[in-house]
């Protein structure tokens, strides 16, 4: 079964993509595996509704783990399962709280095993550079490590709100060469490519 790992910096909407491309996919309740930096690791089940509650914060590094659901996704006449795993957001420079450390040092180790990579920006953030969530010089970073991957794709999220297709069109100059996708992760929009991507990929 191939990895799909979901990165980008702090508060770009990366689990908020997650939960709500399951829900796009047909999952009600879905069971997601927990995995620390420490080695731990465990198993919870949540609706779409609870996870967003427990797991969807505005504060940065609410996700301090690998967390990841297995799904299917529909190929040719078939379906395929794929592992579709959150992370902890990256930043530039090294972060002073030790365990957010631990996490990004697991979040780049990951990017290094997985055959997908969705890497998620904040389109309506770009033109406000002081912004925790704006496109930085650790974006371009993962990009370097990622685009190596067949399976490398940029979602620019966020693209209900406003200065976003301004976002989207500076993204696009400055990631040349790269797939980009405009995506919301609140409304769906996008989901469809999202999905003929990920399937193409499998």
């Amino acid at each position: 079964m191939k990895k799909c790992l979901i990165v980008g910096k702090p508060n770009v909407g990366k689990t908020a993509f997650l939960i709500n491309f399951a829900e796009y996919l047909g999952v009600r309740i879905f069971e997601f595996d927990f995995a620390l930096p420490d080695g731990t690791k465990f198993k919870k089940k949540y609706s779409c509704k609870t996870a967003f509650h427990e797991l969807v914060d505005s504060n940065p590094h609410k996700t301090l783990a690998l967390q990841s659901v297995t799904l299917e996704i529909p190929v040719g006449k078939g379906k395929k399962k794929i592992q579709i795993i959150d992370t902890t957001g990256l930043i530039d420079g090294i972060h002073e709280d030790q365990n957010v450390r631990k996490s990004i040092s697991q979040t780049i180790s990951e990017i290094l095993n997985s055959q997908i990579i969705i890497h998620i920006m904040d389109g309506a953030a770009v033109i406000k550079k002081d912004s925790l969530s704006s496109p930085s010089e650790v974006d371009y970073q993962i990009s370097k490590l990622a685009r190596s991957k067949r399976g490398y794709v940029i979602l620019v999220n966020k693209m209900d709100l406003p200065d976003a297709e301004e976002g989207l069109k500076i993204i696009k100059e400055k990631f040349h060469g790269n797939i980009v996708i405009p995506i919301s992760a609140i409304n769906k929009r996008g989901f469809k490519e999202v999905k003929t991507f990920v399937a193409y990929n499998l």
